[in-house]
């Protein structure tokens, strides 16, 4: 009996051995999978950045981050809109098919949220900064930490990486308030100056528009500047090389023609990723690539699999080669942002279309184009404005645009009536039929859709509150588009 004591109490030693071994061996492999910063800013334009050729704004880290990653050209964003951007990032869904295509609408308990996969999978998910998607629980996080703190809001991230549990593979959402207008100074940086600043050519420039420029400006400052410290407290941790870093944002800047609008200045992210084990330095991508992109990309960097709700489709291969292709379209929309809108994008190749399905009404950003005290109307009226000044107070406008880029970048010249481009015109209009048939995409009557909140013209407000009460239409109602998971042409 002894001796099979002994036997057994050996077999039982080798096999918590075995086992122990086994554990350290799933756990080393476990805290091998790489890091995840995911960093969004508030209203930056792409060419706000020194490494998307801006001459003047200040921005070493996101410069340094790109020549030491990957800059794409071609991110675009599902939709130039504040919560339903980020709606659409967070699900990897079209904002219509997110449940969140306007303004103060949110995505709901059916969503897949692609940080909730990662936590569920053993990661450390943390959010810091501003959330902006409702008040559906954050389920996708261990930790979150809300509350704005300093005039951008970015004052918690470093924290938040050093009360980090080290035994765990991470997951951070870091969401700056800047450069949202309601412009807080730069206190720790030097200010930008008029002479400083680059008027697009669609923006009016005088006194007044210069400065305003230069308070945006010294707002992209301060986000850079905590982009760095982030990337300091990595190094220090030793985690930086094994951090996949994304800097983007959710929409553009806060100006006429670029948020809420769908040409290239509104729809364009900045886009950056920085993975030093994983990434060659100093490449540039010129694929296309949609917001909606990011949940799959991540979760399959991550070793997971992409749940059939994503639409988007991963951008992984490009960071191994950047001249492949991972899709053929990008799609964009706007929606009801404090104003009846039903705009919709395609991008295919060297052409952008643009479908507007009420060109009767003039559509802008209300605080982009009133805050900065630019008499638009005035202008135009006596005749100071460049027809591309006046985005912001056309009326009507066309029902259809197209462009081409080559020829012309800022998508001035529409092509859309001229019969040598009648082709690309029909090409581009069934893929956007398509795409609105397989996502569940609709247009509400103007009789049942969300009201206007301020008036188009003198911006007066008509309803208080963040969204008009009410049992109005949206994009993807009758549809429940919500719950369609198709994602039209890629």
């Amino acid at each position: 009996m002894k001796i099979k004591r002994i036997k057994r109490s050996g077999f039982l030693s080798s096999a918590l051995v075995a086992l122990s071994f086994l554990f350290t061996t799933q756990l080393a492999a476990q805290d091998s999978r790489p890091n995840f910063v995911y960093i969004i800013g508030d209203d930056i334009s792409q060419e706000d950045f020194g490494c998307y050729g801006h001459p003047t704004i200040r921005t070493p880290n996101v410069d340094l981050l790109a020549a030491t990653g990957m800059r794409f050209d071609n991110a675009y964003l599902s939709t130039s809109q504040c919560s339903p951007s980020r709606c659409s990032i967070i699900t990897g869904r079209y904002p219509h098919n997110a449940g969140s295509p306007e303004l103060y609408q949110y995505f709901g308990p059916e969503q897949v949220v692609f940080p909730e996969l990662l936590k569920n999978a053993g990661y450390y998910t943390a959010q810091s900064g501003k959330w902006h998607l409702g008040k559906e629980p954050k389920r996708g996080f261990t930790f979150t930490k809300e509350k704005k703190t300093g005039a951008g809001g970015e004052d918690f991230w470093v924290q938040v990486l050093q009360e980090r549990p080290k035994d765990k593979p991470f997951f951070m959402w870091f969401a700056a308030h800047d450069a949202h207008r309601g412009w807080n100074p730069d206190k720790d940086g030097k200010p930008h100056t008029r002479e400083e600043v680059v008027v697009p050519p669609y923006l009016y420039d005088c006194p007044e528009m210069r400065d305003d420029l230069a308070k945006y400006y010294d707002e992209i400052q301060r986000f850079d500047r905590y982009i760095g410290l982030v990337v300091d407290e990595l190094k220090k941790q030793g985690v930086y090389e094994n951090t996949c870093i994304i800097v983007m944002a959710d929409n553009a800047r806060a100006f006429p023609r670029c948020k809420v609008r769908l040409y290239d200045s509104g729809l364009k992210t900045p886009f950056v990723v920085n993975w030093p084990a994983k990434v060659k330095g100093g490449q540039v991508c010129e694929s296309l690539v949609s917001s909606i992109d990011v949940a799959p990309s991540l979760i399959e960097a991550a070793g997971l699999k992409s749940p059939v709700n994503f639409q988007g489709v991963s951008f992984e291969p490009l960071l191994k080669d950047p001249t492949t292709r991972t899709r053929e379209f990008v799609f964009g929309e706007h929606n009801w942002h404090g104003h009846i809108g039903h705009e919709r994008m395609v991008r295919k190749g060297d052409y952008v279309y643009i479908r507007n399905a009420h060109p009767e009404l003039i559509q802008f950003h209300s605080s982009g184009r009133d805050d900065p005290g630019i008499p638009y109307f005035e202008l135009a009226n006596a005749g100071k404005l460049k027809p591309e000044q006046m985005d912001s107070i056309l009326q009507p406008r066309p029902s259809e645009e197209l462009f081409k880029l080559s020829n012309d970048p800022n998508q001035f010249a529409n092509l859309a009536g001229n019969p040598e481009y009648s082709q690309v015109l029909k090409e581009m209009q069934a893929a956007m039929d398509e795409w609105q048939q397989r996502t569940g995409d609709t247009v509400p009557v103007l009789k049942d859709a969300t009201p206007d909140k301020s008036d188009r013209i003198t911006n007066a407000v008509l309803i208080k509150g963040a969204r008009p009460k009410g049992d109005f239409d949206y994009p993807g109602k009758s549809t429940q588009a919500n719950l369609i998971n198709d994602p039209g042409p890629r």
